[in-house]
């Protein structure tokens, strides 16, 4: 059993790794490689703060069989990493809370054939609707995360639905590195973590963050409380191992501390 975990002293930002690229790589045979298990065990032993998985309906890359591997690994050999299980509340999202109780489940407003995330949840058009299952998750004593776009009007109708944390969707971030808008984009996230602090909520960030970027991101966007980092990570991996990315994005988050 590794108690790697256990001695680390904590980082203001938590990283968790996505292992969806991983699955969908391993989907393209039927050989069972790569190992998504494997995957999440090495990144762990590198320090890594947790694990995040996506399972989409249609389970073109994280199976539900993924999931409950992935769960009974944190339980057995990291009790103190997080397992982070993101997904549409009214798709198969649910489903998964039931039966596992994750430490964390984010709530995102994908489409079942959606290419990948591309929008937060609106306020006031979705409240109703997500206000019963955000209240049976924290029933279940789960901590409930909504993915939403950097709108700082939006955070307290965020909290008054119930979630416990938002995740800033960072992908207008990413792709505004390099141009003239960046700054005031930047601003913008500033604006929308700190309008969800004073609203009582926590902040995750993901989509899109990288080696590149994730400094700035953390310097520029006070207490975030966990990265969610998957494309960027594993296409780093590919080139540098497992543990060497995680020490790298260890790294680029002690550094902007």
């Amino acid at each position: 059993m590794s108690t790697s975990s256990e001695s680390r002293a904590p980082r203001s930002t938590a990283l968790s790794v996505n292992v969806n690229k991983v699955a969908l790589l391993r989907n393209t045979r039927h050989l069972g490689i790569p190992s998504v298990t494997r995957a999440a065990r090495q990144c762990l032993e590198a320090g890594a703060h947790g694990i995040t998985v996506h399972p989409r309906p249609d389970a073109r890359h994280i199976r539900a069989d993924d999931v409950r591997e992935l769960h009974a690994l944190l339980a057995a050999d990291w009790p103190r990493a997080e397992f982070n299980i993101e997904g549409n509340p009214f798709h198969n999202l649910m489903d998964f809370i039931r039966e596992l109780r994750p430490h964390q489940a984010t709530f995102v407003p994908d489409s079942e054939d959606q290419f990948t995330s591309d929008h937060g949840w609106r306020f006031p058009q979705d409240a109703e609707r997500l206000r019963p299952l955000i209240a049976e998750t924290r029933a279940l004593g789960v901590r409930v995360s909504l993915f939403m776009d950097p709108d700082a009007a939006a955070m307290a109708a965020a909290r008054a639905v119930g979630a416990d944390r938002v995740e800033l969707y960072t992908e207008a971030y990413a792709s505004s590195r390099g141009t003239p808008e960046a700054d005031a984009v930047l601003a913008r996230y500033a604006d929308a973590a700190r309008a969800a602090r004073e609203a009582g909520l926590e902040v995750n960030a993901g989509h899109d963050l990288s080696q590149d970027n994730l400094g700035d991101f953390l310097r520029g966007v006070a207490d975030v409380r966990e990265v969610s980092i998957g494309h960027a990570f594993v296409a780093d991996a590919l080139e540098q191992g497992y543990a060497a990315t995680t020490r790298a994005y260890l790294r680029c988050i002690d550094e902007a501390s």
